[in-house]
């Protein structure tokens, strides 16, 4: 019995990843998706859209979808953050004999726009991570790995610096990143703006920066777009 349910458990997981890609894939994160234009590519032969319904109701709980009457849309960051980790996981795969061809190229789509970003940004030679050591080198990651963030999410413009730090990892000192995050926005390069993380989550908090003067900045806005 318990394989049994680890089964169906894993096929709901698939089947809510493919919907998540799709979404993805028909622009969800900027547009509404229309309900007919989502379930011709998710529904599989011998079911019907109302055999989603579980999974779409699922989505809308965890916060990774929105859901109207006309339609659906990927919610930033969330769906996002499922929908990758769910690509990620060695229990995903397509069912069948025959990937459609929009899976496929949903697939390379989110390689190249996601993932492949990450890699060349965060990699050098034989994959190795290149340390960030000046505030010009600095400033060019930041840049890149901000507008990355701030495409793939639909940020407008305010990109928590959180991620920004998470992004760039170990590659510099906490103390530095700071320094010379500061140093852009005295240089009108970006524009530190207070507030406060989603889910007001310690961890997020912590990898935002505090200054004496402004106290906790949680968002960075580019100034020269």
């Amino acid at each position: 019995m318990a394989s049994k349910n680890t089964s169906v458990k894993a096929r709901e997981a698939q089947t809510q990843t493919r919907l998540l890609l799709a979404l993805w894939d028909l622009g969800g994160t900027k547009q509404e998706i229309k309900k007919g234009e989502l379930t011709k590519r998710v529904v599989q032969k011998g079911k019907k859209a109302a055999d989603y319904q579980g999974i779409f109701e699922n989505l809308e709980k965890k916060g990774a979808i929105a859901v109207s009457k006309k339609g659906y849309s990927l919610v930033s960051p969330k769906g996002l953050d499922v929908l990758g980790e769910g690509l990620k996981s060695s229990d995903f795969k397509f069912e069948g004999t025959i990937v459609g061809t929009w899976a496929a190229n949903a697939l390379l789509k989110w390689i190249s726009q996601v993932n492949g970003t990450v890699v060349s940004a965060a990699t050098s030679v034989n994959g190795v991570k290149s340390t960030v050591k000046s505030y010009q080198d600095f400033e060019k990651v930041t840049l890149r790995v901000y507008d990355r963030l701030n495409s793939d999410y639909n940020l407008n413009h305010l990109v928590p610096i959180y991620r920004i730090r998470r992004e760039i990892g170990d590659r510099v000192s906490r103390s530095d990143f700071k320094k010379w995050l500061l140093e852009m926005q005295a240089n009108d390069i970006l524009q530190l703006q207070g507030g406060s993380v989603e889910d007001s989550a310690p961890d997020k908090i912590e990898d935002s920066i505090t200054t004496e003067l402004d106290g906790l900045r949680c968002y960075a806005k580019l100034l020269k777009v």
